[in-house]
């Protein structure tokens, strides 16, 4: 449970809380109107000032820097900055409050909110080779903006409110009950159709170019895209690949705008690829254990000094908001939250909640903690009733909430194995398991020539050889030049 309390465009355009935009709609409903879209010049239903519009995206940004956190890596984040104020300064949009952050997020993801609040993340930071790439991104993020995208979705009502974790990890007899696991009842997903990502893709190009960068960087970062995709299982690449167009078919698109420039275009582009190497050096690669990490069926938390045992043969996922397991029937689920006050005031307070009424409850200790338990029923309406038990466990001056739920056609032996994982919560003490750090980027200067394939035999990465060739760009057979900078990938879990 990382504990600096969200997950990407993992599971983002969600912090655009349900309450703001809410209230924005409805008082947007009640005036209507249309508006110049700023990069079209056409009239276009607006129903969200931009008032409205930048508050909505700064209570969302808030909400990002808050519970995920910006990358403690200096040189990136003034990468980013300097990038993003230089060309939305020159954009259609230049009054906007921009704001530019560097994401401590391991997925490979870029994403806007509305009122022009930019994220990237070190995930996809980590993927790049030089600053044209990533001005590439951020003037596509920057797009959304200033062609109002958001703005535009929302008057259309295009907003889908789904439960927190229902969304990937739940059934749906169970997500429906996700509000009750105070982790933050819903989000909201808006996601862009396709013709704004082209929209966006076409603005981003404009902007670079605008900016004297390389745009024949441009099809490069949608090659990576498209490598990282298909490598599965590597890095994440959520919605800023998923939901965009074919990304065959982006590079065609973007390497036709290369083409149709004049090659005098290219004789002072910026392409830095030697500083946004050293920007990166030493950037975190992946999921950072020292925010709890799984090592089988056991889930390890380093910095809080704690361990729990899910069941055997769950699934599970790390969240910022909480550690998330579900059975393999999707009948049952148990999630690790953070807690508030005694373990008896912590209990109270989930089980107090409407439609929960508890058949059992007490004090105890669990491993020597102080904690207070729970046997529960969750009124369901027309779907039955849940069976569930909840622990609130005192340690190391915090309190832990662990929840677990059951759909009441699920097997009898689902609760023993709830009642199992919450009693199995103890202080990690292994000094090898709590001395765990991330993976990090290393950069090797090649001392000769040679191939791809020699390049990662000779200097070998805690991440596959498939991987390492694409975040350099490369391949088994490319030729590497004598004095060239590449990137590797060192330490982490099991190094």
């Amino acid at each position: 449970m990382e504990f600096a309390m969200t997950s990407s465009k993992r599971q983002r355009r969600g912090a655009l809380m349900a309450a703001s935009l809410a209230a924005g709609l409805t008082a947007a409903a009640a005036l209507g109107g249309c508006a110049i879209n700023p990069v079209s010049g056409r009239n276009e239903l607006s129903l969200i000032s931009q008032s409205q519009e930048i508050q909505m995206g700064k209570d969302a940004s808030t909400n990002d820097l808050k519970s995920v956190g910006e990358a403690n890596h200096p040189a990136a984040q003034a990468m980013v900055r300097r990038i993003g104020q230089a060309i939305a300064a020159k954009s259609e949009r230049p009054g906007l409050p921009w704001e530019f952050h560097l994401l401590d997020d391991a997925a490979v993801n870029a994403f806007a909110y509305p009122g022009g609040f930019i994220f990237v993340t070190r995930g996809l930071m980590g993927q790049l080779t030089n600053e044209a790439q990533l001005a590439e991104v951020i003037g596509h993020e920057i797009g959304h903006v200033t062609a109002k995208h958001t703005v535009s979705a929302m008057s259309k009502q295009q907003i889908a409110q789904i439960g927190l974790v229902g969304a990937s990890v739940l059934s749906p007899t169970i997500a429906q009950y996700g509000d009750l696991l105070g982790t933050g009842a819903s989000l909201l997903f808006l996601k862009f159709g396709r013709d704004d990502e082209k929209q966006a893709d076409a603005l981003g190009f404009k902007y670079s170019l605008a900016q004297g960068y390389d745009v024949r960087q441009a099809p490069k970062v949608f090659n990576t895209l498209s490598r990282l995709s298909s490598e599965g299982g590597g890095a994440r690449v959520p919605e800023w690949q998923s939901t965009h167009p074919d990304p065959g078919n982006r590079v065609k698109t973007a390497q036709a705008k290369v083409d149709a420039l004049p090659a005098s275009t290219f004789t002072s582009a910026k392409l830095n690829r030697d500083g946004y190497l050293k920007a990166v050096e030493g950037m975190v690669y992946g999921e950072n254990p020292r925010l709890g990490y799984f090592k089988g069926t056991n889930f390890l938390h380093p910095d809080l000094r704690f361990q729990l045992n899910f069941p055997s043969g769950w699934r599970t996922t790390n969240m910022a908001q909480a550690v998330v397991s579900q059975s393999s029937d999707n009948n049952a689920q148990l999630q690790l939250v953070p807690g508030q006050g005694t373990p008896a005031a912590a209990l109270a307070q989930f089980t107090g909640q409407q439609g929960i009424t508890v058949r059992q409850s007490g004090n105890t200790t669990i491993n020597g903690n102080a904690a207070a338990l729970a046997i529960f029923d969750a009124a369901s309406g027309s779907s039955g009733t849940l069976r569930g038990q909840a622990a609130a466990i005192q340690y190391a001056g915090v309190t832990y909430l662990i929840i677990g739920l059951m759909a009441a056609n699920a097997p009898a032996q689902r609760m023993n194995e709830i009642d199992a994982a919450i009693r199995s919560f103890r202080a990690l003490t292994d000094a090898s398991l709590i001395n765990v750090q991330p993976a990090t980027i290393q950069l090797v200067t090649l001392t000769q020539a040679m191939t791809g394939a020699s390049f990662v035999q000779k200097y070998p990465s805690a991440i596959s050889e498939n991987a390492v060739y694409i975040m350099n760009e490369i391949d088994a057979t490319t030729s590497l030049a004598r004095g060239t900078v590449m990137k590797r990938v060192v330490g982490g879990v099991g190094q």
